[in-house]
């Protein structure tokens, strides 16, 4: 005994004969979806509505997810600026640049001298 498939729109839910699977294309991607004549034709009209349109906009790239700090959210002084460690680094003789990153050793040292600086107290 034979199966019969019965194939139903995907836009209205009619069932019929004329209901097929249709493919089309939009920009560089090509879908698929289960249409009967006449959705299919309003589809077809729109894409030659929407055609000219795409020709002329720019595809957008999507926003990538933002990136996680690595190092860690606490604060790494108490009372003192990164511009007062960098100061006091230059003092001392300890290399340090002008912008940027301050190395863990910098700010341990910082620390070393002025206890009043450490968080974790």
């Amino acid at each position: 005994m034979a199966t019969k498939v019965i194939m139903v729109d995907d836009f209205d839910g009619h069932d019929g004969v004329d209901v097929e699977k249709r493919d089309f294309e939009i920009g560089d991607a090509t879908y698929t979806i289960d249409l009967g004549d006449e959705n299919f034709k309003k589809l077809q009209e729109a894409i030659e509505v929407l055609t000219p349109y795409l020709e002329k906009a720019k595809r957008v790239k999507q926003a990538g997810r933002a990136r996680k700090a690595t190092s860690d959210t606490a604060p790494r002084l108490r009372g003192y600026s990164n511009s007062d460690v960098r100061e006091w680094a230059r003092q001392e003789g300890i290399e340090v640049s002008s912008r940027g990153k301050i190395g863990d050793e910098v700010y341990e040292k910082f620390i070393a001298a002025h206890p009043d600086a450490n968080p974790d107290d």
